[in-house]
C-alpha cells in the first residue's frame, strides 16, 4: 500500500484547490523531506581524519545499540576470540554504520603503529589496479583481460621464459590465476575446487623483488588453476608503474590515503642491511589501525568518500564474485568473498583479505559493516620496517589477553569464524 501522505495526495489533489491543498500537505511534505535529511545525513557520514577528530563513537551501549545497529555485548565476543588466535600482538577496529564501536588493542598493537600488514596490502595493489583501469582506460582499452606480458608493459620480461606467459591477462595476475607457482615448502594449488600439491620454487627475492616475481616458473597454463603466489599480484604492480608512471606508495597516496585522511603511513621497505627498490605490490603497507578501517569504510561504500567517487564501484562489485578468471576457488581480484554462503553466519557479499600473522581487513556491505583484525609476531611491529616514528598512544583500550592454557596454545579462532561473530553481533 501507498504510504498515508501519498493517498491523502491524491485524494485531496482531486478535490480541492491549490491554494488550499498547499496548506493541507505541508505538514506531509515536510516530515518526510525531514526523515530523508536524517537518512541522508547517515548515509553521508565520512570521517574527518583522526587529527581532526576522527571516528564517530557512540557514548554507551544504547546509543551502539540504536545508532550503530551493534550489541557491544556479543562484540566483546568477538574480540576476545581475536585475544585467543595465537597471535603475540594484536587487536580489533569494528566500524558499524560510520561509528567505531570497538577499538582495542593487546601486545606491541596501538592505533599510531604502522605495522607490517603482510598479505593484506594485496586489497590495496588491486584496488589501485581498479582505478588504473579506469583512468587510463586508452592505455588498457581490455581493461582485466589486458594481456600484460608485451614490451609495453613489461619490458623487463623479454625474452620470455615460458611462452605461456604471453597469454596472462591483468585478470589472472590479481585472482592468481596467472600459473606463477605457489609459495612456500609445501605450496599447492586448486583445480575446480580439488586440491593438489605442487613442488617448491624459488618465489621473491627482497633483493630483486622484480626480477625474482617474474623468474617465478608457471606451473600451469594461465587460468588453468588457482595457487596463491605474491609473485602474481606484484608483477600486476610493475604494471600499474608502467601505466601511471607513479610509484605504487605514490600512487595510492595521491588517490586514498590524501582524500581519506590518512596520517603517516608507508611500505615496509626497510629490512635489515636491505633498502627494498620498490613497494612489494604482494604486500607490507603499513597503515593506522583507524586508516585501514578507513580504507575499507571506502569500499563498503561502493568506492566513495564524501563527494568524490575514488574506486570505480563497479570494480568492487568484481571482487565480491566468482569471475571467468577464476572458477576454482572463491577468490577475485585479491579477495576471498562469500558469494557461494560458504560462511553461513556472514551476508554473501562479505569479502576479506588476510595477511600472515593474523591481519585481515572484512567488508560487509550489507550490514554497513568494516572490520580491522590485527595479528602478527613482535618482528612485523618493528618500527625500523618502516622508519615512520610511532610513539606510544593512548586510544583505545589495551588489554592483556589471558595466559595460554598448559598445552601451550590458545583455542583456534579462524579468519572466517571472527567475521561471523562480528556479524553475531549486528542488530538488523
Amino acid at each position: 500500500m501507498p504510504p498515508l501522505p501519498f493517498i491523502l495526495h491524491l485524494c485531496i489533489r482531486t478535490y480541492t484547490p491549490y491554494s488550499i491543498l498547499d496548506t493541507l500537505m505541508k505538514p506531509f511534505t515536510l516530515l518526510p523531506l525531514a526523515l530523508l535529511s536524517l537518512s541522508a545525513s547517515a548515509a553521508d557520514y565520512f570521517p574527518p581524519p583522526d587529527a581532526q577528530g576522527g571516528w564517530r563513537t557512540p557514548k554507551d551501549k544504547a546509543e551502539a545499540r540504536a545508532l550503530a545497529g551493534i550489541d557491544l555485548d556479543r562484540l566483546e565476543q568477538a574480540y576476545h576470540a581475536t585475544e585467543r588466535s595465537n597471535t603475540e600482538n594484536g587487536g580489533l577496529v569494528v566500524i558499524s554504520k560510520g561509528y567505531l564501536v570497538l577499538e582495542k588493542y593487546f601486545g606491541k598493537a596501538h592505533r599510531n603503529a604502522n605495522p607490517d600488514m603482510a598479505s593484506t596490502g594485496k586489497a590495496f595493489t588491486s584496488i589501485s589496479c581498479g582505478l588504473m583501469l579506469q583512468e587510463f582506460k586508452a592505455k588498457l582499452p581490455d581493461g582485466l583481460d589486458t594481456k600484460v606480458f608485451t614490451k609495453e608493459f613489461l619490458p623487463e620480461a623479454f625474452p620470455l621464459r615460458d611462452p605461456r606467459e604471453a597469454d596472462i591477462r591483468l585478470g589472472h595476475l590479481l585472482c592468481m590465476t596467472s600459473g606463477h607457482n605457489g609459495e612456500g615448502a609445501t605450496p599447492s594449488a586448486i583445480i575446480r575446487g580439488t586440491a593438489q600439491p605442487l613442488k617448491p620454487a624459488k618465489g621473491q627475492d627482497i633483493h630483486d623483488v622484480d626480477g625474482s616475481s617474474l623468474r617465478t616458473p608457471l606451473w600451469t597454463a594461465p587460468g588453468e588453476g588457482y595457487s596463491y603466489s605474491s609473485p602474481a599480484p606484484h608483477i600486476a604492480s610493475m604494471v600499474l608503474r608502467r601505466v601511471t608512471g607513479k610509484e605504487l606508495p605514490a600512487y595510492i597516496d595521491e588517490k586514498f590515503g590524501k582524500p581519506m585522511g590518512w596520517g603517516p603511513w608507508g611500505y615496509c621497505l626497510y629490512r635489515g642491511d636491505v633498502t627494498m627498490a620498490h613497494a612489494n605490490g604482494a604486500g607490507s603497507i603499513a597503515l593506522h589501525s583507524t586508516d585501514a578501517a578507513r580504507f575499507g569504510y571506502c569500499l563498503a561504500h561502493n568506492g566513495r568518500w564524501k563527494d568524490q567517487q575514488l574506486i570505480p564501484a563497479d570494480y568492487i562489485k568484481l571482487c565480491q564474485q566468482s569471475l571467468p578468471y577464476n572458477p576454482h576457488f572463491p577468490f577475485s581480484l585479491q579477495f576471498e568473498h562469500n558469494q557461494a554462503g560458504q560462511i553461513l553466519g556472514a551476508p554473501r557479499d562479505a569479502f576479506y583479505k588476510t595477511g600472515a600473522g593474523g591481519f585481515c581487513l572484512y567488508i560487509v556491505p550489507s550490514l554497513d559493516l568494516v572490520i580491522y583484525k590485527m595479528g602478527g609476531k613482535d618482528g612485523q611491529w618493528n618500527p625500523e620496517l618502516t622508519r615512520i616514528p610511532q610513539p606510544a598512544d593512548n586510544f583505545g583500550t589495551h588489554t592483556e589477553p589471558p595466559a595460554p592454557p598448559k598445552n601451550g596454545a590458545y583455542e583456534t579462532y579462524s579468519i572466517p569464524r571472527i567475521l561471523e561473530m562480528v556479524c553475531e553481533a549486528t542488530v538488523r
